[in-house]
C-alpha cells in the first residue's frame, strides 16, 4: 500500500520533568489513580496560549507503532524497523502500566498545550498508524488488560481491504474511548498537495472517518512524518487542532501542528525502549 522508510530513530525528546512540574500535571494518590489511564484533564486558561509558551512545556511522550507482527526474514531491514512483535509489544505495555504511565488522547494534549491544562504524572500517547488489522486484533486487545487508550490514524484507502481495518472495527474503537482519527486518503505526502489533494486527502478522508465514527476528526498525522511551514499552516486554517509528526525539530511559530512522535522499532529490546522514551523528548 505504501513505501516505508525509517526517519532518523534518534527521535528525541521525553520529559523527565513532567514529574517534578507540580502547575501541568496532577499526582495520582493511590493504586487505582495510577490504573485509571486515560487523563481528565481541564483548560484552565481561557486564552490560548502563544508559540512560546507552547514551545517552553515539557514535551509528552509520544509512541508511534506500525505493525504488530513477527518479523519476516524476508522482508527488508527497513520493514523490521516498522514491525514489533506481538510479545515485545505485550511487553511494552506491561512495562507502561508497571512504571505508572497513564495513556492520554490528543484532546488532552491540546488542552495541556493550548491552555494549560493538566496531565497524569506520568502521561503518554500510544499511536498506531495505517489502519493494519494486528492494530485492532492485538494492539486494542493487549491495551485493553491495562484500560491504555490508544490515537489510530486512519489511512481511509485502506478500510475494509484485506488485512486492515472495518468500519465496524473503527466504530468499535472509537465507541470505547478511543481517538479514531486522520492519516490521509492514500498516504501522499503533505508537501506535495495540490488543492484537489487538500480536498481528497485531508477534507474527503476526514468525512469519511467522521461518518463512522460519529465524531468529528481534528487530529491528523503526516504520512512519514513529512512536513513544511506551508502545509503545518493549511492544517490550522482547515480547522485542525493538532499535527503529528516524527522526529524533525517543531516548527516554532507552529507547535500544534508539528507534534513529535517516536516510532518504536522492532529492533529495540523493552527495557531499550523504555531508556529511550525515558531520556529523551526533553527541550
Amino acid at each position: 500500500m505504501k513505501t516505508f522508510f525509517l526517519p532518523a530513530l534518534l527521535i528525541a525528546l521525553a520529559c523527565s520533568s513532567c514529574n517534578n512540574n507540580k502547575d501541568k500535571t496532577e499526582k495520582t494518590n493511590s493504586k487505582d489513580s495510577l490504573q485509571s489511564t486515560t487523563a481528565n484533564t481541564g483548560a484552565v486558561n481561557e486564552k490560548m496560549s502563544d508559540a512560546a509558551t507552547i514551545m517552553s512545556l515539557p514535551q509528552v511522550p509520544v509512541l508511534c507503532y506500525h505493525h504488530i507482527r513477527p518479523y519476516n526474514p524476508r522482508e527488508s531491514a527497513s520493514m523490521k524497523s516498522y514491525s514489533v512483535s506481538p510479545e515485545n509489544f505485550a511487553e511494552q505495555m506491561k512495562a507502561l502500566h508497571d512504571s505508572g504511565y497513564q495513556t492520554i488522547l490528543p484532546e488532552d494534549l491540546y488542552n495541556y498545550l493550548a491552555f494549560g491544562g493538566t496531565l497524569p504524572a506520568k502521561p503518554v500517547m500510544l499511536t498506531y498508524d495505517d489502519t493494519d488489522l494486528e492494530q485492532y486484533t492485538i494492539g486494542a486487545a493487549e491495551m485493553k488488560k491495562y484500560n491504555f487508550k490508544g490515537v489510530f490514524f486512519i489511512m481511509t484507502i485502506a478500510i475494509g481491504k484485506p488485512r486492515y481495518m472495518t468500519k465496524d472495527m473503527m466504530k468499535e474503537l472509537s465507541d470505547g474511548g478511543h481517538a479514531v482519527v486522520g492519516h490521509t486518503w492514500d498516504h501522499h505526502m503533505v508537501t506535495k498537495y495540490t488543492d484537489e489533494d487538500w480536498k481528497k486527502q485531508i477534507d474527503e478522508a476526514h468525512t469519511t472517518i467522521a461518518t463512522i465514527t460519529g465524531k468529528e476528526v481534528k487530529y491528523f498525522a503526516y504520512p512519514f512524518g513529512i512536513w513544511n511551514h506551508a502545509s503545518a499552516e493549511t492544517l490550522q486554517q482547515k480547522g485542525m487542532k493538532l499535527a503529528f509528526q516524527l522526529s524533525t525539530k517543531r516548527d516554532s511559530t507552529l507547535p500544534l501542528y508539528t507534534v513529535r512522535r517516536m516510532i518504536v522499532p522492532g529492533t529495540w529490546s523493552t527495557p531499550g525502549m523504555m531508556k529511550t522514551m525515558k531520556t529523551t523528548f526533553s527541550h
